[in-house]
């Protein structure tokens, strides 16, 4: 009796003394991993975030050479810099073209990428799996190959130095990417949802309208900030397709404080923080969306 009692009460008392070692291990473990997930992740922002602080910090130095020598420009900060762009350059003028341009791609992008998934998601037609081949061969041509073509192009049509013109070549980049996505978005999408909606009575646009695109917000939103990113940051085409100084995007009147002998990199570096506030704004409305839709959109092929 008392042999099995030793045994019995040793059996219990075992496994409830290691329990507390094995826990102690697991905590020591688990914070440890989440020491080294959160120093990684503090570096890592840390590089991400340097550029930018070293912009702020270069666009409050009074001279163009004080990026040769940083350490003086803490004794002499000055916002002058900020004032003589939005004063005496053509900023404003900049700005509007720029989101007039960006804006119009950004809608107009969207509306024909989203049809454009929406039916090769769902409508079986010949060759519509080469159609969107056909789209992904579109991005593999350089820039400097497509502006010749696209300017006799436009050139014809009587749309160089407008806005409408920039505003087609921005699409035909942005749009055969975001059909791309927007197509995987829309597989993810039940088809019961159309067939419901054919059942109410809807047209296939209507069912589209009504019930597919309030449900692919964030791919959507996704696809909007795509199309705005491409369209506010480019400089080639706008280059050569605008040719009158007060319609110049952000991007190409940056170009300005730049010449054959000189460059005013203060001016510059004021200039590219303020077009960074457009761009901020922007990501702030869609930033909600943007997870969502980018690893949603790859769920399904």
């Amino acid at each position: 009796m008392t042999t099995s009692t030793v045994e019995s009460s040793a059996a219990v008392t075992g496994p409830v003394a290691a329990g507390p070692r094995e826990n102690r291990g697991r905590g020591r473990r688990g914070l440890l991993g989440a020491l080294a997930s959160h120093g990684l992740l503090t570096v890592a922002s840390l590089i991400a975030l340097f550029p930018i602080a070293w912009l702020v910090f270069l666009s409050l130095g009074p001279d163009k050479d004080d990026y040769l020598h940083p350490g003086r420009i803490w004794s002499k900060m000055t916002f002058d810099n900020y004032a003589f762009v939005l004063q005496n350059t053509n900023f404003f003028d900049w700005l509007k073209s720029s989101l007039i341009v960006s804006l119009g791609t950004t809608v107009i992008g969207v509306l024909i990428a989203a049809t454009t998934g929406y039916a090769v998601s769902r409508m079986r037609f010949p060759g519509y799996r080469k159609f969107m081949w056909v789209l992904l061969v579109t991005q593999m041509f350089p820039i400097a190959v497509l502006i010749v073509p696209m300017y006799q192009i436009l050139s014809e049509l009587q749309l160089i130095d407008t806005y409408f013109g920039l505003i087609l070549v921005y699409c035909s980049t942005a749009v055969p990417y975001c059909a791309w996505l927007l197509k995987g978005y829309f597989d993810t999408i039940p088809f019961e949802i159309d067939e419901a909606g054919r059942v109410d009575g809807l047209t296939p646009f209507g069912t589209f309208a009504r019930l597919i695109l309030p449900l692919a917000k964030p791919g959507l939103a996704v696809a909007a900030f795509y199309s705005f990113i491409t369209a506010f940051g480019e400089v080639a085409f706008a280059t050569t397709f605008l040719l009158d100084d007060q319609k110049y995007t952000l991007a190409v009147g940056l170009q300005s404080f730049v010449s054959e002998h000189d460059a005013q990199r203060n001016l510059m570096a004021a200039t590219a923080v303020l077009i960074a506030i457009p761009v901020s704004a922007f990501f702030y409305l869609v930033q909600k969306n943007l997870v969502t839709g980018l690893t949603a959109g790859g769920t399904k092929g």
